[in-house]
């Protein structure tokens, strides 16, 4: 009886599994701020894009011909303006994240108050709930911003003070999302040349690294003492100009957080003769192929010291940007180049590879398309190969749940056991449909989550809830 009671629940809750919507747990740009550990958010996170020669245009070339609107400062540097199609279809291209670069000075008050213009802050705001809307995670920066930064180490308290006006008014502006829009500090700018010159010895070194941990640790104070979501929002911390190996030096320090949701962000521009020149320059002869040996174990080696760095010690990293220009280049080489960056980030755990795209590159805006059908397969390929590892290196913490899990690796220990009761029966079915209809009181612990996604997609949605119970009246078997 037991048995048939069973086998009768299961198929009414099959027959009601079918009518339902395919729910995929989306987070909207309310403000849902989960459980979940930073670690696991870069790792969720797959691969990303960015939104780039966008909202970070400036120049006073601007201010001088635009028409002082936000759209002469969005389309200065050869984008469209952007649509809602355009951010749906790099979604639709099957990025997790895409990082929005802005200058934040764009028209800007000139009394000395900082105050951002409202209309330039209102156009980003609806690019970023456009973005959140897909369920992709979002990265907004302060980016370049015509450079005032540089001079932090000649006028501190002035390049501070705008510094944190600028954090402080968008913490209050973008303070209420949810979880999925992530601050990134600063862009590339966190070195000064004028105060340590790398290739020239040690003079100075204490000093620059010491601004660069000054501005990373305001930038954490001004985001938690805003309160509300963003006491615990996900937080970019900048290296130091964003390079690898000044970033990895021992001078560099992670702000302390009492939320310990930091990421840190490097850029991959490697070796600069292939990745940034289109032509020779005084300091280097453009290279047109990537991929020998040497290049490779490069490759590798930056890899693994980031690793060994920060991942290693619990310390997600994203690549804010890596790419490589068309023009002059072995169509070859740039598909080489960028699969081998994507894959030697994502084998190794905790590292989100973002690439760096502007007008005319991998993402076409006009037809809401990636250009290249080879290089897009080959990415999303990758993805998929190490997104679905069975054991993720993550850290997930309970806050607010009442399920507790452990800090150890998220592995699945039975398919279909969604409350962890060690097998898989009717009620694992019941309960992931009550939390597929949003019910609060269903709660999945991470452990129970990664057993429930019976499909391994990533995600829970009914389909999962199905497959359960077509385990369960034996139809299938795992």
């Amino acid at each position: 009886m037991k048995n048939a009671k069973a086998l009768s629940v299961a198929t009414a809750c099959s027959l009601t599994m079918i009518s339902l919507p395919q729910m995929d747990m989306k987070i909207s740009a309310a403000g849902t701020m989960r459980d979940i550990s930073t670690m696991n958010v870069v790792e969720e996170m797959g691969i990303g894009i960015n939104l780039g020669n966008t909202f970070e245009s400036c120049g006073d070339w601007i201010a001088q011909w635009g028409d002082g609107t936000p759209n002469s400062y969005e389309t200065a540097w050869g984008s469209p303006t952007i649509t809602q199609d355009m951010i749906e279809g790099i979604a639709d291209a099957g990025f997790g994240v895409v990082r929005i670069p802005v200058a934040w000075s764009n028209l800007m008050a000139t009394d000395g108050t900082y105050t951002i213009s409202k209309a330039y802050e209102a156009r980003v705001k609806e690019v970023v709930e456009w973005a959140l809307d897909t369920d992709m995670y979002v990265i907004m920066n302060l980016h370049w911003d015509g450079g005032w930064l540089e001079n932090l180490p000649t006028d501190y308290d002035n390049v501070m003070a705008k510094y944190s006006a600028i954090w402080t008014q968008l913490c209050a502006a973008f303070g209420d999302y949810g979880d999925k829009l992530i601050f990134e500090s600063q862009n590339e700018e966190l070195g000064w040349q004028t105060v340590w010159n790398q290739w020239g010895g040690t003079e100075g070194k204490d000093r620059a690294y010491s601004l660069c941990n000054a501005v990373n640790q305001k930038f954490v104070d001004i985001v938690r003492q805003s309160g509300g979501n963003n006491e615990k929002r996900h937080l970019l911390i900048s290296g130091y100009n964003t390079a690898i190996d000044l970033t990895c030096d021992a001078l560099f320090k992670m702000p302390d957080d009492p939320a310990n949701r930091c990421a840190v962000s490097v850029h991959y521009y490697t070796p600069s003769t292939f990745a940034i020149l289109e032509e020779d320059a005084d300091w280097g002869k453009c290279s047109s192929t990537w991929g020998t040996e040497a290049e490779i174990s490069e490759l590798n080696s930056n890899m693994d010291q980031i690793k060994q760095r920060f991942v290693d010690q619990g310390i997600p990293v994203i690549i804010g940007e890596y790419g490589c220009p068309l023009k002059n280049k072995e169509l070859s080489s740039i598909h080489r180049y960028l699969t081998s960056v994507c894959e030697a980030a994502l084998k190794r755990g905790g590292i989100c590879p973002v690439l760096w795209d502007t007008p005319g590159g991998q993402y076409d805006r006009n037809s809401c398309q990636m250009s290249d059908k080879e290089l897009h397969d080959a990415l999303l390929s990758i993805r998929d190969t190490y997104r679905d590892r069975e054991e993720l290196t993550t850290t997930t913490t309970t806050i607010t749940t009442t399920t507790s899990v452990s800090s150890d690796p998220v592995i699945v220990t039975c398919v279909g056991d969604a409350d962890c009761s060690g097998e898989l029966d009717i009620s694992d079915a019941i309960l992931l449909s009550r939390y597929c209809t949003e019910d609060p009181t269903a709660m999945i612990s991470e452990t129970g989550k990664k057993n429930a996604d019976c499909n391994f997609d990533r995600k829970l949605t009914t389909a999962d809830v199905t497959m359960m119970i077509r385990v369960i009246a034996k139809l299938i078997v795992f």
